[in-house]
């Protein structure tokens, strides 16, 4: 009986989160007008894909996702890389002022300057109106390095022992022995990065403001929320309106829709393919009495 209730109980909740997607989906695939009348809620009227379409004549799209994408690869990839290296490095004792400089990086989590000297010293390196102000930044992670560097304490020394006597590097140790022993750890973080790369619109908003051809997808879905949003309190006000500022509002929320669904699919089936590395286990049998 505890099986059947804690079965349903997980399932109705599965449900639950899973609706608000759902949802947003079969109002992108509805007819429009039905759409805006507030009477599409659980299933599809009037199916079509011409939003999608739409989407191909909408300027900047296509390049906003060409740049969320590679900023989302490369940030990712680096961060994984830098945090991975650092971990390790934090986790010899045989490294010169290890403490020192782990406590400096933890340090980082809790102090910063603010958002306007962030701008500022962002402006003085050159990574305003630039791609690299999007990944450079995120490359070194402090939680993300505390995370790997206690995760590699948890692997038995004896493997780094027998690698040293054979006369291994520490490079070669953390290219042939502790990388691949990381890998559930690293897939978490990356993730945490990849989602984080996604979803973040902050930057592009303060970094990029003079170069619109560098926003992100989320920058892109502000722009529209705001400009549906601003239209439709003139609407509400009584305030002068014409057709065309009408069927501004309607491509304007059909674009809304549409874009919330690209940019949320992509990153939700990131997790299907990084879920066999959340697994415990990898290192049983590794070290051999």
């Amino acid at each position: 009986m505890f099986a059947a209730l804690n079965g349903l109980f997980f399932t109705l909740f599965a449900l639950l989160c899973a609706f608000p997607f759902y949802y947003l989906f079969i109002n992108t695939i509805s007819n429009n007008e039905l759409v805006a009348s507030g009477l599409v809620n659980l299933y599809p009227r009037g199916i079509h894909f011409e939003n999608y379409l739409k989407l191909l004549n909408v300027r900047d799209i296509a390049t906003s996702a060409l740049v969320t994408a590679g900023r989302t690869v490369l940030g990712t990839a680096l961060m994984v890389a830098a945090s991975a290296f650092v971990g390790y490095l934090v986790s010899q004792k045989a490294m010169l002022a290890r403490k020192t400089v782990y406590r400096y990086i933890i340090v980082t989590m809790y102090f910063n300057a603010g958002l306007i000297p962030w701008y500022l010293n962002m402006s003085m390196l050159g990574l305003t109106n630039n791609f690299w102000g999007y990944v450079i930044p995120a490359i070194v992670q402090p939680f993300n390095i505390i995370l790997v560097k206690t995760y590699i304490e948890s692997i038995p020394s004896e493997l780094e022992e027998s690698a040293f006597m054979d006369g291994a590097g520490y490079f070669t140790v953390f290219r042939k022995i502790i990388f691949p022993l990381c890998k559930p750890i690293l897939a978490t973080i990356a993730v945490f990065g990849a989602v984080g790369h996604w979803n973040s619109f902050i930057d592009s908003l303060i970094l990029m403001s003079r170069a619109p051809q560098l926003h992100t997808l989320q920058h892109k879905l502000y722009i529209y929320l705001n400009t549906t949003n601003d239209l439709g309190k003139l609407m509400e006000s009584g305030g002068t309106i014409t057709s065309d500022m009408v069927n501004s509002v309607l491509n304007t929320r059909v674009v809304r829709l549409s874009v919330s669904v690209i940019t949320v699919i992509p990153i939700l089936l990131v997790y299907p393919f990084m879920q066999r590395y959340f697994q415990k286990g990898l290192m049983l049998g590794a070290v051999k009495g």
